[in-house]
């Protein structure tokens, strides 16, 4: 009975240490995709300063999408 009571102890704090360490590594995920966003997010803002920059070097002006 003992022996049961302490195999059941020790699945339940495997069972916790995994959830831990899944919870963690969600967070870590979570944190790359964000500075992700951010990376994106600047470079777009620098493409579209050089866009501007390459369009007032040529004169062209934008034409209207069809």
């Amino acid at each position: 009975m003992n022996e049961m009571l302490v195999s059941g102890w020790l699945n339940l704090g495997g069972f916790v240490a995994v959830l831990a360490y899944l919870w963690n590594l969600q967070r870590s995920l979570h944190q790359d995709i964000a500075g992700i966003h951010r990376d994106i997010a600047d470079l777009r803002e620098r493409m579209a300063r050089l866009e501007g920059l390459f369009e007032g070097f040529t004169g062209r002006k934008e034409t209207p999408a069809a």
